[in-house]
């Protein structure tokens, strides 16, 4: 709310740096359609994988996770839940198949966030509730040291915070205080910062970063996953956050840092879905695509286990095949048995 309030003033300078994604952003979606036309099973594989990627990382940004050989099957198929991480993972991908076939009927509104809160929580008692008491950020070091990294708006205040942050996204829209995609970014700021919810905010932020994006027509997330490009850039996203944050209560934050942060994700999600579906060359199968991709965005020096962990719904074995398969042309092997390194062959990190 207060970051959207800033800009109901129509005082706001778009810094350089903001422009110039806002221009990017502006031509990757004129060339959307044009490139969403191109090799439909092509399309489908990204679907597919975007959906098991994004349940799976924006869950693990939270510290929680899935067995490897799981992921598949409880995205796309309907095993029994084992445990607790597994009914949230399962949850989060209902809010994302919701969101991706109904996003036209699911406006930015109150019941619609506590919607997606209530899908990504389960069965837990305040699923779909505001906190009912006061959770402020909480820094823990490794020495049993802890700091308030940010004091969250009360709960008392919490119902009137999401209802005047609602009411500003619909007012920014109408009455075009500042470029939509800005006041997307202020929008998932602000929701941070309120922090509404007991638990599940972050993933409930994210969730809304895609809806919203379907609103403003930039569908890349139906393809890429915006969720595993924020879990690649987490350090980032942490300090940036923090950095708008500070004054937020107060009105005094800059809230520019973040902004540009969601905005430098949408960017990669677009050059990457340009790479994916320009590239059409020689078929190859959906897993071992998977994989290969996989490689470009690690470090030049990866794990099999990193590899795999970014792979969800790939098993150990085709992982494996794959890299005997492109040993001495895309990868080498150092070292042997469990803490042998994999490293790309001609090139820095992807």
């Amino acid at each position: 709310m207060n970051t959207l309030r800033r800009f109901s003033h129509g005082d706001a300078a778009v810094p350089g740096s903001t422009s110039w994604y806002l221009a990017d952003l502006g031509e990757f979606r004129g060339q959307q359609t044009l490139y969403t036309r191109q090799a439909p099973q092509r399309l489908k594989v990204l679907r597919e994988h975007a959906l098991i990627e994004s349940a799976v990382s924006s869950n693990r940004i939270e510290g929680v996770t899935v067995e490897t050989r799981r992921v598949r099957e409880l995205i796309l198929g309907i095993p029994l839940l084992r445990d607790r991480d597994e009914e949230e993972v399962r949850g989060y991908r209902d809010a994302l198949t919701l969101i991706h076939e109904q996003s036209a009927q699911l406006p930015i509104a109150e019941a619609t966030i506590r919607r997606l809160h209530r899908l990504t929580r389960g069965e837990i008692w305040d699923a779909g509730q505001y906190k009912q008491r006061d959770s402020d950020i909480i820094e823990r070091y490794p020495d049993g040291r802890e700091r308030v990294r940010f004091r969250t708006v009360p709960a008392a205040e919490t119902p009137d915070a999401m209802a005047e942050l609602v009411d500003g996204w619909r007012r920014c829209l109408d009455e075009a205080w500042i470029h939509p995609l800005i006041a997307l970014a202020a929008f998932n700021l602000d929701v941070l910062c309120i922090h509404p919810f007991r638990d599940g905010n972050g993933r409930v932020s994210r969730l809304l970063l895609l809806l919203q994006c379907y609103h403003l027509g930039y569908e890349v997330g139906r393809y890429i996953s915006l969720e595993r490009l924020i879990e690649q850039n987490k350090d980032r996203y942490y300090e940036t956050l923090e950095q708008s944050s500070q004054g937020w209560r107060e009105g005094r934050h800059d809230p520019w840092p973040y902004i540009n942060y969601i905005l430098f994700i949408l960017k990669s999600a677009y050059r990457e879905l340009m790479e994916r579906v320009g590239d059409l060359q020689a078929p190859r199968g959906a897993k071992t695509e998977q994989v290969l991709a996989a490689i470009q965005r690690l470090p030049q020096e990866f794990t099999l286990t990193q590899l795999e962990q970014i792979c969800p719904g790939v098993s150990r074995d085709m992982v494996k095949r794959v890299l005997g398969a492109q040993r001495g042309q895309l990868v080498e092997c150092v070292g042997r048995g469990p803490g042998a390194k994999w490293v790309r062959l001609g090139g820095e990190k992807g």
